[in-house]
This record gives structure tokens, sequence and C-alpha cells, in this order.
């Protein structure tokens, strides 16, 4: 799987700079600067350190089964054309040379539910879904919201069910509010349909 991230810092190479400090701790196979520009820290074949504690469907160790992609961005503003450009055709190899189905391109927010928000409410995942490299739900039906996201991918604990719903919404509907509807179930529905998670790790 990929997983995508925003650095939440102000410059680019500053994150690099981080990401390749032991100190750190962490890590990323990509850092995707605004202009474009890309450095790779760490080999696709290896384990990064990018996704912490976290799950998607049957995966429940993230960092031993996806490449970590971290774009320069601090959150508040959209991403630039030359680094989206840049994002998928890394994309676009990634998923070509290891076979990773576009459900299973996310992001931090979906996989550590209530615990990271990145890359945030505006990245544009609509974008990449049009091109095959992500998935984007049309509202049709209604169903149960809570079993269609657990059949999409979303994992948590009881009591986490709110975190859900932002992380689904942060995603799908970012300016969305209120308590859980029917909009919100169909898109849903169709994800689980379109996508279920066990047909992409089958």
């Amino acid at each position: 799987m990929v997983v995508l991230h925003y650095t939440a810092m102000t410059s680019a190479t500053r994150a690099r700079d981080w990401l390749c400090n032991p100190e750190a701790e962490v890590s990323a196979h990509y850092v995707v600067a605004e202009d474009g520009q890309l450095w790779q820290l760490v080999c696709e074949g290896a384990r990064a350190w990018h996704a912490g504690a976290g799950a998607w469907g049957g995966v429940p160790d993230v960092n031993s089964r996806s490449v970590g992609i971290e774009i320069a961005n601090t959150g508040s503003h959209p991403f630039p054309e030359p680094q989206m450009a840049v994002v998928e055709a890394l994309l676009r190899g990634i998923c070509a040379r290891w076979s990773i189905a576009p459900q299973m391109v996310v992001g931090h927010s979906d996989t550590a539910i209530g615990r990271k928000f990145d890359p945030g409410a505006r990245f544009d995942w609509q974008r990449l879904a049009r091109q095959g490299l992500s998935v984007w739900p049309v509202a049709k039906t209604p169903g149960d919201f809570w079993q269609d996201a657990r059949s999409f991918g979303y994992t948590w604990e009881d009591g986490d069910q709110d975190a859900v719903l932002v992380a689904f919404r942060l995603r799908f509907r970012p300016w969305a509010s209120g308590p859980l509807d029917d909009h919100d179930r169909a898109l849903m529905r169709d994800l689980a349909r379109r996508w279920p998670v066990d047909q992409a790790l089958a």
C-alpha cells in the first residue's frame, strides 16, 4: 500500500533533513517539494518509519507493508500543480511495480484514526481517482455506515466512531460538519461495494 502525508513544515528541505536525522526516529521513502523536486530517502522494498501506530483493513502494521510519501505542505494551503504532477507520476510507478490497487493508496489520516490528519482537507484525492491512482465514491443508496467503513478498510477500536467519521470526511467530504447523515452513508456504501479492502489484499 501507499500512505500519503504532508510534512507540516514550512520548508521541504528542512523536512527532508529531519527525516534523514537519526534523532528524529522517523523516515519516509520519498519527499516531494512544492516545486516538484523529488528526493528518495529509503528504497521502496525497505521498511520506513512513516506511519506509526495504525492499520488499514487486514494490515495491522502499516509501516511493514507500505511506501510512504511525504508531500511538503503545512496543511493550510493547496498543493501546487508541479508538486501534484510529480506525486501522480510517482504513484503511477509505485503502484505498477508493486501491483497496488487504488483502494490501497490512502492518507495517514485513514490509517491513524483520531491521531493524524494528513494529507489534509486541501489534498485533491478526486484528481488522483480520475487517473485510477486512488478512489472516489458516488452517492447513491445509503447503507450501514459502520459496516461499510470496515469493508472499505477503516479500522478502529470501540469508542472511536466519531474519529472515523472525521477521517472519512476529511478525505471525501472535507467541508462537511454535523452528525452522520445519509450522504455519508451513501458515499461509504459505494466505497465498500466497489473497492472492498479484502479484494485488494486477496
